[in-house]
């Protein structure tokens, strides 16, 4: 037995999520289109009859334009330093641009294998695949280069086992049955944060928290409470929707995927609050990651 960690670093939405997720076999990581769902570097736990390997997801790396892009950064570079090997992904079905080149200069300062992962493979022709692989290699000396498609899980095999040999800990730092760091409370509160994503788009920015607040286990269900945290009234509105039509989406979608997750019926109570004084701000921020604010 042998375990290892691996940092999953990239520009925003390349699949990182996805790809842990795909490993893993079950949801751990939220995904969503909006840069930045990612806040907190959660760990999904891989396991065989050979290996432990815990991946590390990080916020997308990429030139900040405010504070929590600033500290997601930081959040991203924290995790690259302890680990054994560095996932570098990028999306092969479109062009190599600035992002990606900003996370390369910052990979320029590490000294660990560094695979390249090209996800997406399915979106593009095999050729294609060989050009990308020629572009990207002149760039960086990589350890490896995996092409994968981690929403079909394929070639995702093959990536797990050119990883076992890059891993070499003989301590085993999670239980067999363990996939994730993070307690359910937290899954619960993502679950909901990705549907309310899902169904508002670009209405509502990524700084909304959800914190679930109960959870009660019953003899045949659950009874779960979530209050959905914004700092504007007027975001509120939008989360809830006309006549409470957009809270009842988010809520059923929500309910089915924790239903399946904890694998029993699920009572899901969802609460839309705003943050109206200075000291509940400085908490959601404190939730967002960061102490200040201007």
């Amino acid at each position: 037995m042998k375990s290892g960690f691996i940092a999953v670093v990239g520009r925003p939405n390349v699949g990182k999520s996805t790809l842990i997720n795909s490993i893993v076999g079950k949801k751990v990581v939220i995904t969503s289109s909006k840069p930045g769902t990612t806040r907190n570097i959660i760990q999904g736990i891989y396991n065989d009859s050979e290996s432990q390997m815990v991946f590390v997801d990080t916020p997308g790396i990429h030139k900040p334009k405010h504070k929590l892009g600033d500290y997601l950064n930081k959040q991203a570079y924290y995790s690259i330093k302890d680990v054994d090997v560095v996932l570098f992904l990028v999306d092969a079905s479109e062009e190599l641009g600035k992002g990606d080149q900003f996370v390369l200069e910052k990979l320029k300062e590490i000294d660990k294998p560094v695979f390249l992962i090209l996800n997406k493979v399915d979106k593009i022709r095999h050729e294609e695949i060989l050009n990308k692989i020629i572009e990207y290699k002149d760039l960086y000396d990589f350890s490896e280069i995996v092409p994968i498609s981690a929403s079909k899980k394929d070639n995702t095999d093959a990536l797990i086992k050119t990883l076992k040999n890059y891993i070499s800990d003989p301590h085993k730092y999670y239980e067999e049955n363990d996939i994730t760091n993070k307690p359910i409370s937290f899954l619960i509160s993502e679950i909901v944060r990705e549907k309310v994503f899902y169904k508002t788009g670009e209405e509502v920015p990524h700084s909304v928290t959800c914190i679930t607040e109960n959870i009660e286990k019953q003899k045949n269900s659950y009874v779960i409470s979530v209050n959905i945290v914004v700092d504007r009234e007027s975001l509120k509105k939008i989360i809830i929707g006309n006549k409470g039509s957009k809270i009842k989406e988010i809520g059923t979608l929500a309910r089915e995927e924790l239903e399946v997750l904890l694998n029993s019926k699920v009572h899901l109570d969802l609460q839309v609050k705003t943050i109206k004084k200075w000291r509940d701000k400085e908490k959601h921020l404190q939730d967002l990651g960061f102490r200040e604010f201007d």
